[in-house]
């Protein structure tokens, strides 16, 4: 491989070919500084030749030296220009074979026939030449890409042509970057034919422009996509810049505001200022402030514009730089907020529990209008008053102290009941809970000493009361009827029992009557035995009365016309030392309820009233007509709304105490002596006026007498229903003829009661059959050839009763009249009996008459 320097030729002239010197220690001026010697020499020869002949110097012999001496100098000064030319022109080929080899950039010089003429080791290191001349392994690591071999191939082209080329190329991947190589080709001027390649490695500049460029474009999509617009116009307003926000806001893209033929900043202002420059959207000076924008769309927006105007040289605008900000999002968060601050305030305000925020001196801080209606105060007197103030002093220190606790960390695991003070005295359940930390220091009822003698740290609470006064009526007025009703079943059962008794004791008193007339000596005995147990008779209907189990004959009546009737009575029984006043109401409604029952409500009242004034005194009777818009409660009753008739009766007496206000209405309860009643007046008179639908209140105190007051529902109807609910009742009708006809089949399980019931038909011309049960009654009715005309039956019995045995018999005998005979009511049964189910009833006990009337009415409407 040749060396760099002997590629030029020594005899090299100007490329122009226009005769410039060469330059220096080249060999053509080496000849020529030679010959310039030579000639020098002929000249002094030639002079001292002269001066000879001219006879100027006549010792030929010092001529002759100095020739001699002039020859050798110009000998000697060419021979050491000669040796330094040549010192130098080694120098130069060394320190350029050097820096050539040294190169960081690689290259290679190849000669016309595409051999290299010289390689640096640059470029041994940049090229895999394995196999191939340094320029095919050049050319071959672009091989991998199309479009890389085509610019190599382009640069090779040129190159060849001799016009110099470069590009940047990029080599196979490497870990899934790219190698680049900046590649040029340079035919070298003076030497035609060779020409020199350079590779350089710009891999990691291309990494770091890579890097710029991403950087830079995530610049600019920031720029585009930040949450504020950014705009730059001219002198004349016209767009030079708008991001990507910007343009959204006015509905459209960018490059519609760029566009020179586009809007201008005064076309997107709702109402530009007047005199305002046309780069500005403000008037004067003014850099920033609020303005209304339009969009190309019709979009109206308020926004913040803050603006800086880039003033030129001579001082003239360039353009601007500017901000906006829409601000509609935040006017509508801030409306927002204002909504929902709204939204809690009412909430706060119309809850229906009471809440107060309290602060860590235990002042209240904030309250609600249900606080204020529990403790019936107003905010200016609550407001800054510490929370024990308002608790019961019998709960104070309780209440304060577990407050205390939850203001320093504790859990409120349950709920508290608190009396609170006020207005009126009310039962509240109280949640607390703390609010953020405070300053340390105080509690509920002022500051608490630390261990040190210091404060402890505490919190704000805050409370939600929850008014428990009605559920403690309700939690009592359960209790009471629970027990009432509890006390009624036993009753009820009591009364039951007692009726197939009082049955069969007046059932066969009545059959012994039939063999004793009035003359015989056993007719008295008989009489006091039925009286006796008529007696009884009416000691158990106020034990089912009290029971609300009794069997009602409910009628349409006026109270002016039941106390007409009554008032003799009523004067007989409350004695003459008691003045008797009737006050009767004007338009007096009408009521649907039992007279006789009516009337002994009556009676027991004023038998009570004449017991409550000994010494005698005024018993006043007061009928009027009363609305109730509202629920009226009291105690642990509550009567809804509607329209009543109300019944008064108020005695002057020595007054009820008030620890037996809550139970004078309990059966067997009474502040009687020993053997002076038996507790079931006022019981009854409370469950006959609830049977009726009505309500019965007291108000009494001692030795102020007592009022009871009856309400009633009023009862509208026509004159001619009034009319016919008047008709007695058909069992109540005498008959002079109670005998009959007919088979009847007679169903109960009360010995006594069916032997009875059974001899008393008999007598009257029935025939009868007995079953002792409802299957041995389904067994003889199950048998089509035995012709029944009535069956009846008692409803309790045991396995089978008595609506189970008409269930059991309709298919076999639908049109089988039934007559049903029980202690209980009749709407015990009825609620078990199919719809549309028809059968009669006769309350127990019954006498003979009662049987054989109601038997007769039955069959009177036709047989089976």
């Amino acid at each position: 491989m040749k060396d760099l320097a002997q590629l030029l030729p020594t005899d090299a002239v100007d490329p122009q070919g226009k005769g410039h010197p060469p330059p220096a220690g080249s060999p053509r001026s080496v000849l020529r500084t030679v010959a310039g010697g030579m000639a020098a020499l002929a000249a002094i020869g030639f002079a001292g030749m002269g001066l000879a002949a001219s006879g100027a110097v006549e010792d030929p012999f010092l001529l002759a030296s100095a020739s001699t001496l002039a020859i050798v100098a110009v000998a000697a000064a060419v021979a050491w220009r000669a040796g330094h030319i040549e010192a130098k022109a080694s120098r130069d080929r060394l320190l350029l074979g050097e820096a050539f080899e040294e190169s960081f950039c690689g290259r290679l010089v190849v000669g016309p026939e595409g051999g290299a003429a010289h390689v640096n080791a640059a470029f041994w290191r940049l090229v895999d030449c394995t196999g191939a001349t340094p320029l095919d392994g050049l050319r071959r690591q672009f091989d991998h890409d199309p479009e890389m071999a085509e610019r190599f191939r382009r640069i090779a082209a040129a190159a060849a042509a001799g016009s110099p080329a470069q590009a940047e190329l990029s080599l196979r991947r490497r870990r899934d970057a790219l190698d680049w190589r900046h590649v040029q080709a340079l035919p070298l001027a003076r030497a035609p034919g060779y020409v020199e390649w350079r590779i350089e490695d710009v891999t990691a500049r291309k990494e770091v422009e890579q890097v710029i460029r991403e950087e830079q474009s995530s610049l600019l999509d920031f720029m585009d996509h930040a949450p504020v617009g950014f705009y730059s116009v001219d002198l004349d307003g016209r767009f030079l810049f708008a991001n990507a926000t910007l343009a959204r806001w006015l509905g459209c893209e960018a490059r519609d505001l760029l566009d020179g033929g586009g809007p201008r900043l005064h076309d997107v202002l709702a109402e530009p200022p007047p005199g305002a420059a046309p780069f500005t959207p403000f008037p004067g000076d003014k850099a920033r402030g609020e303005v209304l924008m339009r969009g190309l769309q019709g979009r109206l927006f308020q926004a913040s514009v803050a603006q800086s105007v880039l003033h030129g040289a001579d001082g003239g605008v360039l353009r601007t730089r500017s901000v906006v900000r829409d601000l509609s999002p935040e006017r509508e968060w801030r409306e927002a907020l204002r909504l929902s601050e709204q939204r809690f305030q009412r909430f706060f305000e119309d809850a229906p529990i009471g809440i107060a925020l309290v602060e860590e001196g235990g002042q209240v801080a904030e309250c609600n209008r249900a606080f204020l209606a529990m403790i019936g105060s107003q905010l200016q007197d609550i407001l800054g008053r510490p929370l024990g103030d308002l608790i019961h002093r019998s709960q104070r220190a309780e209440v304060v102290a577990r407050l205390n606790a939850v203001s320093h960390g504790s859990d409120m695991t349950a709920p508290m009941e608190v009396k609170l003070r006020g207005a009126r005295e009310l039962v509240a359940q109280l949640y607390a809970s703390r609010q953020a930390a405070g300053p340390a220091g105080s509690t509920l009822n002022g500051p608490v000493p630390g261990p040190a003698g210091g404060s402890a740290g505490g919190h704000g609470l805050i409370l939600h009361f929850i008014d428990l006064t009605e559920q403690k009526n309700l939690e009592a007025q359960f209790a009471q009827s629970q027990k009432m009703q509890a006390i009624g079943q036993l009753a009820g059962g009591v009364a039951h029992d007692f009726n197939n008794l009082l049955t069969a004791m007046i059932g066969f008193c009545d059959l012994l009557l039939l063999r004793h007339k009035p003359g015989d000596q056993s007719f008295s005995d008989i009489m006091q035995i039925k009286q006796n147990a008529n007696r009884a008779a009416n000691l158990v209907r106020q034990l089912l009365a009290f029971s609300r189990q009794q069997t009602l004959q409910p009628r349409v009546l006026s109270l002016t016309d039941v106390l007409a009737e009554l008032s003799n009575l009523l004067r007989r029984l409350i004695g003459e030392n008691i003045e008797l006043r009737l006050l009767h109401g004007r338009d007096l409604g009408l009521v649907k309820v039992d007279q006789g029952q009516l009337e002994q409500v009556i009676i027991n009242l004023a038998v009570n009233a004449r017991d409550a004034m000994p010494e005698g005194g005024r018993l006043t009777v007061v009928t009027s007509n009363h609305s109730a818009a509202q629920p009226i409660r009291r105690e642990h009753e509550e009567m809804p709304p509607g329209d009543y008739v109300v019944l008064e009766v108020i005695d002057t007496g020595v007054g009820i105490p008030r620890e037996n206000l809550s139970r004078i209405f309990e059966p067997f309860f009474s502040t009687k002596e020993v053997g002076s009643g038996t507790g079931l007046g006022l019981s009854t008179v409370y469950g006959i006026v609830r049977q009726t639908g009505g309500f019965v209140f007291v108000d009494s105190a001692p030795n102020e007498g007592a009022k009871f007051t009856i309400y009633l529902p009023r009862h509208r109807e026509s004159e001619q229903a009034a009319e016919a609910s008047a008709v007695p009742d058909p069992r109540e009708r005498a008959s002079s003829d109670l005998t009959g006809s007919g088979t009847i089949l007679l169903v109960e399980d009360e010995d006594a009661v069916r032997v009875f019931s059974a001899r008393a038909l008999r007598n009257k011309g029935y025939q009868v059959m007995e079953a002792r049960s409802g299957e041995a009654a389904l067994e003889l009715l199950s048998d089509t050839e035995v012709r029944v005309d009535l069956l009846v039956s008692d409803v309790v019995m045991p396995q089978m009763d008595g609506p189970t045995l008409i269930r059991k018999i309709r298919p076999l005998r639908p049109h089988l009249k039934v007559i049903f005979i029980s202690g209980y009511t009749e709407d015990r049964f009825r609620q078990h009996l199919e719809g549309g189910e028809h059968v009669d009833f006769l309350p127990k006990p019954f006498s003979l008459k009662q049987l054989a009337g109601k038997v007769k009415e039955v069959l009177r409407g036709g047989r089976d």
